[in-house]
């Protein structure tokens, strides 16, 4: 996040001329001691940056300072500030290179753009370091118009109507406040709340959306990956939890796996089936989730999970019994 608040900070100094440690403190909603040092960074990035002393002192840019990328349109410099908002740069010590760029790449865009560019990337997540599933997912295609009619009531901060298609339910029209977008493994997520309630919809299970006029009620600033953090948890933790053994076709593991929360054990059967302990968000997503394997798969145990199955395949059998 500190390369997406080098940014702003840059935008404030351009936006106000000439503020003190203090002021910048407060519209970054960080201590004196980090907006110090993220001047420094700064510096270090070229960026020129320098102190006024006195009363009316503080930090301001030289006067007409200005870098030189040209040519990018809005979302592609979106796209750059997105990237770039990754935790690789200062994995290897790029920091202030990545400072730089990205200020670059604000600059790139249009006038009335520019001054809410840091925190349009600030809606956007891309893969975090705490994600929801702890194992390998299968990539999951969204239609281009339903994602760009998301992503623009995200930035835009309106809200938005989804049609959306839960697990075994049908599909409903939904009118919720969206917070931002995660994209874990090859995943989408839209964060949102509705009626003031936490909701996270999975963008693959979206069949429509409509971006509103009317302004969505969320927090001015957002620490996206905090929130995701704290969703995945209660994902995790919550709810009644239901843990399957199973024994799977391999060529329908990944079906089974996409359903799942997460995968214990596995390992092949004498049959050439892979025997597997997964677990499940609740009983009815357990069931489910075997069902739609059909013969392709077999649950082992518990055994409530089993009897259920068979009653459910005896219920069907009987109404399609051909008539005496």
């Amino acid at each position: 996040m500190r390369a997406d608040r080098l940014v702003s900070l840059v935008l404030l100094l351009r936006r106000h001329g000439r503020l003190s440690a203090a002021a910048l403190a407060r519209e970054l909603e960080v201590s004196t001691r980090t907006v110090l040092r993220d001047i420094e960074a700064l510096s270090a990035a070229g960026v020129p940056v320098y102190a006024e002393r006195g009363r009316h002192g503080g930090f301001a840019l030289l006067p007409g300072f200005r870098t030189e990328l040209t040519g990018l349109n809005h979302d592609e410099a979106l796209a750059l500030l997105i990237a770039g908002s990754r935790r690789g740069a200062q994995a290897f010590g790029l920091g202030s290179a990545l400072a730089s760029a990205m200020l670059k790449v604000v600059d790139a865009l249009p006038e009335s753009y520019r001054d809410t560019a840091a925190g349009a990337a600030e809606r956007l997540l891309i893969d975090p370091e705490t994600d929801l599933l702890s194992r390998r997912m299968v990539a999951e295609e969204v239609p281009d118009a339903i994602v760009a009619e998301v992503r623009r009531a995200v930035l835009a901060g309106h809200k938005l109507r989804i049609h959306y298609a839960a697990v075994d339910q049908t599909p409903k029209w939904r009118t919720v406040d969206p917070i931002g977008l995660v994209t874990v493994r090859d995943r989408g997520y839209l964060l949102a709340t509705r009626s003031g309630a936490d909701r996270t919809y999975r963008l693959s299970r979206v069949l429509a959306a409509e971006e509103l006029s009317e302004p969505a009620q969320r927090p001015n600033r957002v620490d996206l990956d905090q929130v995701w953090r704290q969703r995945s948890t209660q994902f995790r933790t919550g709810g009644d939890h239901v843990t399957v053994l199973a024994r799977v076709d391999p060529e329908r593991r990944e079906d089974l796996v996409s359903t799942a929360l997460a995968v214990r054990t596995e390992e092949p059967d004498a049959d050439g089936r892979l025997r597997m302990e997964v677990t499940f968000q609740d009983p009815r997503h357990a069931e489910w989730a075997l069902w739609q394997l059909g013969t392709n798969a077999e649950a082992v145990a518990p055994q409530w999970l089993r009897t259920s199955l068979r009653n459910r395949a005896t219920a069907i059998a009987a109404r399609y019994a051909v008539s005496s």
